[in-house]
């Protein structure tokens, strides 16, 4: 029952051209954009390296929050979810089939763009011992996105899910670190950005695959508070009619 489900989802997120446009389109070019288009500060170092973790957190937040927000949000205006209810189905593997087809996209999404970076000149640093790290970001990173985009999906009108996800993924683009340096930003907006997961995200990806390091406390910290935070009001929150 959970593999036909997972299945499904990931069947009808795959036929949705907006979806795939979304997800692996929209970040592949603003990838091989501004890794080809010299618009960067030169002290963030090459491009490439400066624009691909910041590039694999857009992905994340695409399929995990804005897509799913979406989908979700039509489903159940459609009366989808009401009517899988109360079907054998049980709603813990409807929700466990969506999150499985979001992290299986999500693979997609990652190997795609990581061969897009190796064939524009990215050299990760950290090596096999910055894989934990990584798969530790995107993570928090998927959780805190889709408690987001579930939270919105359950409680807004599938017309208002759709303008405020775009909206607030827009917003996230241009002020989460994702294409432009934090140090860019004018102060106050700065010290927003610092607290927005996708900032925690694409900071706490570029310091293990960029620089070699550990993700550092903050990211760690803003993930998991947004995850948290994000998961349990979607839980007490989330209409599914």
């Amino acid at each position: 029952m959970f593999a036909a489900q997972t299945r499904l989802e990931l069947v009808l997120t795959l036929r949705r051209g907006e979806s795939v446009l979304l997800t692996l389109i929209i970040p592949v070019g603003l990838l091989a954009f501004f890794t080809g288009v010299d618009v960067l500060p030169h002290d963030t170092g090459r491009p490439v390296d400066f624009l691909v973790p910041g590039v694999l957190a857009l992905a994340i937040m695409s399929t995990a929050f804005t897509g799913q927000a979406i989908a979700t949000g039509f489903e159940r205006s459609y009366g989808v979810l009401k009517r899988l209810g109360a079907t054998p189905l049980p709603r813990s593997i409807l929700l466990a089939g969506k999150t499985t087809a979001v992290l299986a996209v999500e693979v997609l999404q990652l190997v795609l763009l990581v061969a897009v970076g190796f064939a524009l000149g990215w050299k990760p640093s950290g090596g096999v011992a910055a894989a934990p790290w990584v798969l530790l970001l995107l993570a928090l990173g998927t959780a805190a996105f889709s408690g987001l985009g579930l939270l919105m999906a359950g409680t807004l009108r599938a017309e208002a899910t759709l303008a405020a996800a775009n909206g607030v993924y827009l917003l996230l683009l241009l002020i989460g670190g994702v294409v432009f340096a934090l140090s860019e930003l004018p102060g106050w907006l700065r010290v927003i950005a610092e607290g927005l997961p996708t900032a925690a995200l694409s900071d706490g990806l570029r310091h293990v695959l960029a620089d070699g390091d550990g993700p550092g406390l903050r990211p760690l910290i803003v993930l998991a508070v947004w995850a948290v935070a994000s998961l349990g009001l979607a839980a007490r929150t989330f209409r599914w009619e």
